[in-house]
C-alpha cells in the first residue's frame, strides 16, 4: 500500500506561511504542519490550528537559523551576539559534539520548545527539526528523551530515496560520497528511532527539491512513489515577504502552495490509489497491531 503524509514546515515563522498552511489544508492536500514555537507568528498559527481541528500539528524543533525560546543568557553556546541561533549548520554540528557543557544547553532549549508547544493546548502529532538538524545524533537523542515527557510518539525520518526523484525527472539517480554519508546518518537515525519505539515515515520527499516543490515536480513524482509511507513536505507561503527573503530568498513558496492545492495533483493521488495519512494515524495503527 502507498500512503502519503502531505506536510508543511515553518508554521509560525511568518504570516504568509500561516496563511498558506490554512489555505493548503482547507482547500488542498495538506494534512500536517510543524510549528516553530519561538517565532513571532507562532501565536496566530496556533489560532489557525484551533480553527481547523483536522490539521495535525507537530513541533518543528529549531536550533539553527531561528529564535530561541530560552533566555539567550541561559544558552550562550547556542546563540550569536544577537541572541539567535546562527545558520551555519556545520559549525553548529561540531559545537554540539565537542563543546563542553553544550548538551545541557541543548536539553534546556529543546525542553523549552516542547513546553511552549504544550502550552498551546494542541495535540502533538510529531516532531521534526528546522534544517533537519536531528540528523545529528546528540540532537536526535535529546529530542526523543525529552519528547517522551510531552507525549512524543512519532518523528520525521529524512531519508529520500534517489530512484523516484531521478525517475520523475528522467535521469539516473545521483551517487557519490555525499549521498553515501547521508544514507549512513539516516540509517543510524532510523535504527535509533525504531529501538525507541518512535513511529516514522518510510521515506521523505522534499530534500532534493527543497524550496521548489512545484506542481509539475509533485505531479511527476506521484506515479513513482514507493510502497509504504512517504512524507512529502513543503515550504508554502502566499508570498515572499521580506522576512522570508532573509533566509530563503530562492524558495518558490507560492509555487509550493499551488502544488498543494493543485487539482491535477489531487487527481493523480486518487488515480494511483494513494491513501492520505498522518503521523497520528501511523501511531494509532501501530497501537492497534500491538493490541491484536
Amino acid at each position: 500500500m502507498k500512503r502519503v503524509i502531505f506536510s508543511a514546515d515553518d508554521f509560525g515563522l511568518d504570516p504568509a506561511v500561516n496563511d498558506a498552511v490554512e489555505i493548503a489544508h482547507r482547500d488542498g492536500l495538506l494534512a500536517a504542519t510543524s510549528l516553530m514555537v519561538g517565532e513571532a507568528a507562532a501565536e496566530p498559527a496556533v489560532a489557525i490550528a484551533r480553527r481547523h481541528p483536522g490539521l495535525r500539528v507537530g513541533l518543528h524543533v529549531a536550533l539553527v537559523e531561528a529564535t530561541p525560546v530560552s533566555d539567550p543568557a541561559d544558552i550562550p553556546d547556542l546563540v550569536d551576539a544577537a541572541g539567535r541561533f546562527p545558520g551555519d549548520m556545520v559549525s553548529a554540528g561540531f559545537r554540539f559534539f565537542f563543546k563542553p557543557g553544550i548538551r545541557a544547553q541543548l536539553a534546556r532549549e529543546i525542553r523549552a520548545q516542547f513546553e511552549a508547544f504544550r502550552r498551546t493546548g494542541l495535540a502533538l502529532d510529531h516532531a521534526n527539526t528546522h534544517k533537519h538538524i536531528h540528523l545529528h545524533p546528540t540532537v536526535a537523542r535529546l529530542i526523543v528523551e525529552i519528547g517522551r515527557d510531552y507525549g512524543l510518539k512519532s518523528m520525521r525520518l529524512p531519508v529520500e530515496p534517489a530512484g523516484p526523484v531521478a525517475a520523475s525527472e528522467g535521469h539516473a539517480a545521483p551517487g557519490g560520497l555525499g549521498a553515501a554519508a547521508l544514507r549512513a546518518w539516516t540509517g543510524q537515525l532510523k535504527a535509533m528511532l525504531r529501538r525507541q519505539g518512535i513511529a516514522t515515515n518510510d521515506q521523505v520527499f522534499g530534500l532534493a527539491w527543497s524550496g521548489a516543490m512545484t506542481e509539475a515536480r509533485v505531479a511527476a513524482l506521484i506515479p513513482h512513489l514507493p510502497d509504504g509511507v512517504s512524507e512529502i513536505y513543503f515550504h508554502p507561503a502566499t508570498t515572499l515577504t521580506p522576512s522570508l527573503a532573509q533566509t530563503m530568498p530562492a524558495y518558490r513558496h507560492a509555487d509550493e502552495l499551488a502544488a498543494l492545492i493543485s487539482p491535477e495533483v489531487k487527481r493523480l493521488v486518487a488515480l494511483h490509489g494513494i491513501e492520505r495519512t498522518s503521523f497520528t494515524d501511523l501511531v494509532g495503527a501501530a497501537a492497534a497491531r500491538a493490541a491484536a
